[in-house]
């Protein structure tokens, strides 16, 4: 299975758990990492590069720090752009139907946070509803999201290097679950 990995962190370098996490997936086998922000700092999504890409991979993951329960900005462009009418959804846009899609993202908060009785009044699988309706739009699997909880709080080496591994044998699991509509 060939994944491709999109990281989505405008400032990686400054990352200390997303580095990381990148850091180790780009030593994998058979694994694209594609860095955004630092391809386009200027925004301007090459469009038939991204289509190139996702058509030459078995598994899409989006890796991103979850931001105001949402996605950072560019990766709301590079939808807008990349997946596009009669490529990626409508009559004729099937290049990504069967491909497995999965969500990597890091929260600042605790799990805890994350419930119907927490701080947010919602788990991070709610919130990344949108991304498994876009799913569901251009025809690939939605895969049981991959969640790092808690990373604003401090991560020792450890904790970090094992996170790390767990994200590894996580995202490159060929038996992965699709995620639960309901």
């Amino acid at each position: 299975m060939k994944t491709l990995v999109l990281v989505f962190h405008p400032d990686l370098s400054n990352s200390r758990v997303n580095r990381r996490l990148t850091e180790e997936m780009e030593k994998q086998d058979n694994v694209t990492v594609h860095r955004v922000y630092e391809a386009y700092p200027d925004e301007k999504i090459d469009v038939s590069v991204e289509q190139g890409l996702l058509e030459g991979h078995d598994r899409i993951v989006l890796q991103f720090p979850f931001y105001w329960y949402s996605t950072p900005s560019l990766l709301k462009k590079w939808e807008d752009v990349v997946l596009t009418y009669g490529w990626a959804y409508g009559s004729k846009g099937d290049k990504l139907h069967g491909k497995e899609l999965l969500i990597a993202v890091s929260t600042g908060a605790a799990e805890d946070n994350y419930s119907s009785e927490g701080n947010f009044n919602y788990t991070v699988p709610e919130l990344l509803r949108p991304l498994q309706a876009t799913s569901n739009l251009i025809g690939t699997r939605f895969m049981t999201p991959y969640i790092l909880y808690g990373v604003m709080q401090h991560l020792s080496d450890e904790e970090l290097e094992q996170s790390a591994k767990d994200y590894i044998a996580y995202a490159l699991n060929s038996e992965l679950e699709l995620l639960a509509t309901r």
